[in-house]
């Protein structure tokens, strides 16, 4: 008995070891980064947990708030998760006002009325564009409807008129990954411009086609050709609710893709024009399409809905939590944000998601001054978080019921669970590891104003030191 409680003590002393030098060859490593000549004007900071006892086993520059990139997705899937619950759903729902006559024609409007959901129609999930359609076109025919006297209305008010965060970048906000929020949101807020580069730099670069095409939007084609091996330059400027996008930057020859995503200008519009168009081809009469914001910029009334025919729920915010985590889509963090507010009681707005995400972490423990956050997604360089705030709630949310969903969604990097985060001049990560000993760490690490390309291989250089 005594021989076998001097090997444990001497297996706790080597793992103790062990672990010490792991901690003191990874400042080493930090210390090489610091001095390195892409960091010569960077901020670096660089936080490690223990992950079963939320000690900090080693931080650096942990109290200075960074602009985090998408690693401030944890925290607003952490939140979301927590305010929400991970069953959560949304729900559209078809509905038509007015009355059907007795040969089928519909004295009233169709109305699509949103919830805000952000996979309807996404080709990620069950609910896809082909299934969604479907859908209503059965429950308009079950309805008896065979003529729309009326407007096919995309009823977005539920987050109103502000797609975008404040802090957005021009540059950023016409392409896919720049979506904006919309009530009544559809295939992601997004549709593809195939491109055709010319034979040389001199030549011009040719619109294809769009897809879907999408005729009420004028595009206009600033681009040029690129050499071979620089791909894709090119830039959307496609502002919330116009209907000309401007084309800019360059698309290089022989380049393997086919084109760009564009942010749909406005969603609810577009969702409401595809049924239309559905059901055109199939013989059924709508007249025209509008959305209850161009309706009341034209001081009509919304009207009354007399039934509901059809409700699309989507996926469980534990499968929606997944492919924003795993894909960093930047529009689901930005309806995310918007929901937990409305389900706080708030008005669904940034500003009031903001509020309501740093109430809840400030309830924590968490120093409300170390989250100062501007949107859902990271997408904005105006968020100013703390490598220590992040780290903290990572190692909170361990406990809770959903974490196992949450944990699912985080990529892989470098042989560890974290999420990666870049915009300019920006390289984060944060999320998770154990090591080949089965230690478990807590790792957010962020650099801001770096020089150069390639830092990342300079970051896992840092975190190798935890394997």
């Amino acid at each position: 008995m005594k021989f076998f409680k001097i090997l444990l003590l001497f297996v706790f002393s080597a793992t103790a070891t062990i672990a010490q030098n792991k901690i003191q060859n990874l400042e080493k490593a930090f210390n090489n980064l610091l001095a390195d000549e892409q960091a010569k004007y960077a901020i670096i900071s660089l936080c490690v947990l223990d992950a079963n006892t939320g000690k900090t086993l080693f931080a650096k520059n942990e109290q200075i708030g960074l602009a985090t990139a998408s690693t401030l997705k944890t925290i607003t899937a952490a939140t979301a998760f927590s305010i929400l619950g991970k069953d959560f759903q949304f729900q559209t729902t078809l509905a038509y006002s007015g009355n059907i006559t007795a040969d089928g024609i519909l004295k009233g409007n169709l109305i699509i009325i949103g919830s805000g959901d952000p996979t309807l129609g996404s080709w990620r999930y069950q609910n896809k564009e082909n299934v969604v359609l479907t859908q209503w076109v059965t429950a308009i025919k079950s309805a008896g409807i065979k003529k729309i006297e009326g407007s096919i209305i995309g009823d977005d008010r539920i987050f109103g008129t502000q797609t975008t965060p404040e802090g957005w970048v021009w540059q950023d906000i016409g392409n896919y990954y720049g979506a904006g929020t919309s009530g009544l949101a559809w295939r992601e807020n997004q549709f593809d411009i195939h491109l055709r580069a010319g034979s040389s730099t001199a030549d011009e670069v040719k619109v294809v086609k769009t897809i879907p095409e999408t005729p009420y939007v004028q595009i206009v084609n600033e681009l040029k050709t690129g050499a071979s091996g620089t791909g894709d330059r090119s830039y959307a400027f496609l502002p919330p609710y116009s209907n000309v996008a401007y084309l800019r930057g360059s698309w290089g020859m022989g380049i393997g893709k086919s084109g760009i995503s564009v942010a749909l200008p406005d969603p609810a519009f577009d969702c409401a024009y595809r049924l239309q168009d559905t059901l055109k081809r199939l013989g059924i009469q709508a007249n025209q399409v509008t959305t209850t914001r161009l309706m009341a910029l034209n001081n009509q009334p919304i009207p009354a809905v007399t039934q509901k025919i059809s409700t699309i729920t989507s996926p469980t915010l534990s499968e929606i939590s997944y492919w924003f985590l795993k894909k960093s889509i930047n529009l689901y963090g930005e309806t995310l944000l918007k929901t937990i507010a409305l389900k706080s009681g708030k008005a669904a707005t940034t500003a009031k998601g903001t509020e309501t995400e740093i109430n809840f972490w400030a309830g924590k423990g968490i120093d409300r001054s170390a989250l100062n956050v501007i949107d859902g997604s990271g997408l904005s360089p105006g968020n100013r978080i703390t490598t220590s705030a992040m780290a903290s709630v990572l190692f909170q949310i361990q406990k809770e019921n959903w974490f196992p969903d949450f944990y699912k969604g985080l990529p892989e990097y470098n042989g560890m669970k974290i999420k990666s985060g870049t915009i300019n001049d920006v390289s984060a990560f944060a999320g998770y590891h154990t090591d080949s000993a089965g230690n478990k760490y807590i790792i957010v690490i962020n650099i801001n104003n770096y020089s150069g390309s390639g830092i990342n291989k300079k970051l896992f250089r840092v975190l190798d030191e935890l394997k």
